[in-house]
């Protein structure tokens, strides 16, 4: 059995396995093994004889040491100087591989494509004649293309708008300044707090009676457009960037402390997830009645009203709701560290 074990110890999946496991090397192991183990009995030395054995002990493991040593550079002389070579010609091989089958596939894509102007192309097939034809019929919405991106396309912006809470989220984790426990400010906070303001312009009245001015309106102008988006051009994603562009107007003119009056990270975390939980929910009950071919029970309303549309219109006012809070989340996140 010690013999088995031996050769297992010995072999070279006994080394890998002793490495992995945090094992030092062979050397180590009997430099430790000679130190720990007592010594055999034996009668009384001399510190003379002690010393000699010492001595003996320990240039019989500098000498292990030094073979061990020379076999790591034999080893290793072949990756230093040939295997390096051999290592750039093959990657550089492979580049050239790569870049010319890409181009191949490319190519050959290309070679397959219809010709411009032919009556066949995809361009002009049913699904854009759909659209046209009975879009407003469907859909109930006046705005073809807003009725294409949150009724035919609506999954495909559920994705996008969970793009942009992710990337939120994202951000928050790499920039936000954290809080000691009990809510109370830490000090790398409250230095980014005074650095902030440095830069600030409170005072700035001719910035301050501009935006009181202008806030509203164009915070008005973001509604406008949300709720106009099945109507007019328009709808959530340019509405909701409207708004956020009035929200950081705000915060320029006015500052952090006056903005977290009426927006903080809580409100930001409280309209994004029912903003984006509602999506979800509602356009999952639309694709699951659509692909049963079971009736909705929505009602379209009459093509041009502002109750109308179905489902469109606070879609909409989801989508902007969500854009809006995460541009001026990006923006005070990259200013401060925090909302």
């Amino acid at each position: 059995m010690a013999k088995l074990r031996n050769d297992y110890e010995n072999s070279l999946f006994g080394r890998l396995d002793r490495w992995i496991r945090g094992g030092g090397s062979r050397l180590e192991q009997e430099m430790e093994r000679d130190l720990t183990e007592p010594a055999p009995e034996s009668p009384m030395l001399s510190s003379e004889s002690i010393g000699e054995r010492e001595d003996a002990m320990y240039a019989r493991h500098a000498e292990a040491q030094a073979k061990e040593q020379a076999m790591f550079d034999r080893i290793h002389n072949w990756s230093r100087t040939r295997g390096r070579k051999l290592i750039n010609a093959l990657y550089a091989l492979l580049s050239v591989v790569i870049c010319l089958s890409v181009i191949l596939v490319l190519l050959e894509t290309v070679s397959d494509l219809p010709h411009f102007g032919d009556e066949e192309n995809p361009i002009n097939n049913e699904v854009s004649e759909r659209y046209i034809e009975k879009g407003l019929q469907e859909t109930g919405a006046v705005n073809i293309v807003t009725g294409m991106i949150l009724d035919y396309r609506a999954f495909d912006t559920l994705g996008e708008s969970h793009v942009l809470f992710i990337a939120a989220c994202s951000v928050l984790i790499l920039l936000r300044v954290a809080q000691e426990n009990k809510g109370a400010a830490s000090q790398e906070k409250l230095d980014a707090e005074a650095n902030d303001r440095i830069y600030e312009p409170k005072n700035d009245i001719i910035l301050q009676a501009s935006a009181r001015i202008l806030v509203p309106l164009i915070l008005l102008f973001g509604i406008y457009i949300i709720l106009n988006g099945h109507l007019s051009p328009g709808g959530g994603f340019s509405g909701g960037a409207v708004m956020g562009a009035g929200l950081i107007l705000y915060l320029n003119a006015f500052g952090f402390k006056k903005t977290e009056r009426f927006f903080t990270y809580k409100t930001f975390k409280v309209i994004s997830f029912c903003a984006l939980a509602f999506y979800a929910l509602s356009k999952s009950y639309s694709f699951f009645t659509g692909a049963n071919h079971l009736e909705s029970g929505i009602p379209l309303g009459t093509p041009g009203a502002i109750l109308s549309s179905g489902l469109i219109l606070p879609l909409n006012i989801a989508v902007g709701m969500v854009v809006c809070c995460t541009m001026y989340a990006f923006y005070t996140l990259f200013r401060k560290g925090d909302m």
